[in-house]
């Protein structure tokens, strides 16, 4: 159950006395109705009353108090319900005072497609709704490729995708290199191909002392049947192993651990964690958890960990540089969520330690790393401010580039910049519809009207200085469009090209003036421009290349009279893409389902003889 105290009505005394002594979560909401904190409590009315308490409230505490409109409480039956509840609303909600974690990527896991006569195995990311079996997870992706690249120089297991997997003649390149033993043509039989599969997957589940004891194996009986050449791929195999299993498995380690170690300093915090999966070292990952203070590497696990865990798959033990604040009742937590036992200890010893004091190590250098960018840029800010004449300190830029090819296919991107750098989340495309082909000032114009105009529906802030990569006409049709949402308030900051584009030979234009900005030659704050436009200008040729890759994919196969929706996506489908469709005979087009022989040679010759109808 949950109830409101409105500010209006807010009597602290009369409030806490109707206060229940149950656990619960609460939530502190400012005049706005946004909520700045979410906190648990065993008994509620204790943990709130404390907050009232000015003698011993902290700084932190007070400010939070001199914005409070009102306070939701909701009762739990037990503080672990009350911290799970907390970890999840604190990771949707993001309030400003709670040390909140920026994780909303899925994790990627190597897949293996066991259920088909020649498996494959591949990158797979989001909902493991495929037969087979699903290996991770991995911090990133580029873990999960370097394990696959090991993979296929050891055990030549195919990588490709099902649809030219199937439309295959002749083996490819990765036959020719060794890497694929080019099931799609038969030159292996399913048997053979099994033993490859099998040994990937005892790699993968960590049994490499296994499986070299079965390589070894067979390695001996093919030279005691004198097929010395054999025995020779056999040692090649575990010597390569050994080389990899020496790189990548923990010593000792036999099981699911991960190593969490927080750094913190100037209000900036840095997470390292280590994942190892059956003994195997899957790679490292590193988060920078959002902080209203100068908060204890205890404090910031404890919120860390239940943030971070509580929708991921969870070892059996973890290893952290620092105690959490309430680590029995974590732990009790993370096992009831995992159901299995969960440990969770700082005080480790031998090779645990060194472990420990390398990801330890790894996050105060990423720390120090951290805090140099952040200092380079907030040196930049204050260089763009001064260059500029900006009153304050500018907090939030946002920049607006253009990309087409004469004129087809038009797309505007903006990029957003905070004094931490790239804010890429707040990234946006327009795709540009409506304008005369290769029109920039009409491009312009409706790509900041239609960002705008979420601006005033409070879908995101405001800039302080809005950038647009063009000349004066370009700043011309951006200044009027926030005229007409009657948005006055922002800087507008034309950067144009210099002579022979030249970086660092651009033309600052403002609205207001007529000649460019004069500006300090060599100046951070130049830089600071540099490094926005050039994200734009790189934002938007993305863009553009992917909507023309697209609609040149799809436009071939419309022009044809007979080839409907479906027919396409099954044509693509079958033969892996436009490329395979463009060099496909008619009768291999026509032995697909759906597509006569009349229509197989009308897609034939649309590819082979496109002028001659």
């Amino acid at each position: 159950m949950s109830f409101v105290v409105p500010v209006a009505e807010f009597d602290v005394a009369a409030f806490l006395k109707t206060l229940t002594g149950r656990p619960g979560i609460y939530k502190m909401l400012n005049e706005k109705g946004e909520i700045i904190y979410i906190g648990k409590a065993k008994n509620l009315k204790n943990r709130v009353s404390s907050y009232f308490r000015t003698q011993t409230a902290s700084p932190k505490q007070q400010a939070m108090i001199a914005q409070l409109a009102s306070i939701e409480v909701m009762v739990t039956n037990s503080e672990g319900e009350a911290l799970l509840l907390e970890s999840q609303l604190v990771k949707r909600f993001m309030p400003r005072y709670n040390i909140c974690l920026r994780d909303d990527k899925s994790y990627p896991y190597i897949f293996i497609s066991t259920e088909q006569d020649f498996p494959r195995i591949t990158f797979h990311r989001g909902a493991k709704k495929k037969k087979g079996q699903y290996f991770g997870p991995y911090p990133s992706a580029g873990a999960v490729k370097e394990t696959l690249k090991l993979l296929q120089k050891i055990f030549p297991v195919r990588q490709c995708e099902d649809s030219y997997y199937r439309n295959r003649t002749r083996p490819c390149l990765q036959h020719q290199i060794k890497r694929c033993t080019a099931p799609c043509v038969d030159l292996i039989d399913t048997s053979n191909y099994a033993v490859d599969v099998e040994n990937s997957i005892l790699f993968l589940e960590g049994n490499g002392d296994l499986l070299i004891g079965r390589l070894i194996e067979k390695m001996e009986n093919a030279s005691a049947a004198l097929d010395f050449e054999k025995a020779a791929g056999f040692r090649d195999q575990i010597a390569r192993l050994r080389l990899i299993l020496e790189k990548h498995f923990v010593h000792g380690e036999r099981g699911d651990v991960d190593i969490v170690a927080c750094a913190t300093r100037a209000g900036v915090a840095c997470v390292q964690v280590f994942f190892i999966r059956k003994g195997q070292n899957l790679g490292n990952k590193l988060f920078f958890p959002k902080l209203s203070d100068q908060d204890e590497p205890g404090k910031i696990l404890q919120a860390f960990i239940a943030q971070y865990y509580l929708d991921k798959t969870v070892p059996y033990e973890l290893i952290v540089s620092h105690e959490p604040e309430e680590v029995g009742l974590l732990a009790e937590v993370l096992a009831a969520y995992a159901k299995h036992a969960v440990t969770i200890t700082s005080k480790v010893r031998g090779e645990r330690q060194k472990w420990l004091q390398m990801t330890l190590a790894n996050a105060e250098h990423s720390l120090q790393s951290k805090l140099a960018d952040r200092q380079g840029i907030y040196a930049r800010f204050l260089s763009l401010q001064e260059e500029l004449g900006c009153r304050e300190l500018p907090k939030r830029l946002e920049c607006f580039d253009v990309s087409h090819t004469q004129g087809d296919q038009t797309v505007a991107s903006c990029v957003v910049f905070d004094r931490e750098g790239p804010v890429k989340s707040a990234y946006r495309r327009f795709n540009i519809k409506g304008v005369t082909p290769g029109d920039d000032y009409a491009a312009i114009h409706q790509a900041v009207t239609r960002r705008y105009k979420r601006l005033k529906q409070g879908e995101h802030e405001a800039p302080d200085i809005l950038f647009i990569d063009g000349g004066k006409g370009q700043v011309a049709e951006a200044k009027k469009a926030l005229a007409d949402l009657e948005i006055n308030n922002v800087m507008i900051v034309g950067v144009s090209k210099g002579p022979d584009r030249k970086a660092g030979m651009e033309k600052l234009l403002l609205t207001d003036q007529v000649e460019p900005l004069d500006v300090t030659p060599g100046a951070s704050g130049l830089l600071l421009i540099q490094h926005i436009r050039d994200e734009a200008h790189r934002f938007a040729i993305t863009g553009h290349r992917q909507r023309r890759g697209k609609t040149k994919k799809q436009s071939v196969l419309e022009d044809i009279p007979g080839l409907g929706p479906k027919r396409r996506q099954l044509l693509l489908k079958q033969f892996g893409g436009l490329q395979g469709v463009a060099g496909a005979s008619a009768d291999a087009l026509a032995s697909v389902a759906g597509i006569s022989k009349d229509l197989a040679q009308r897609i034939y010759e649309q590819f082979h003889n496109p002028n001659g109808h």
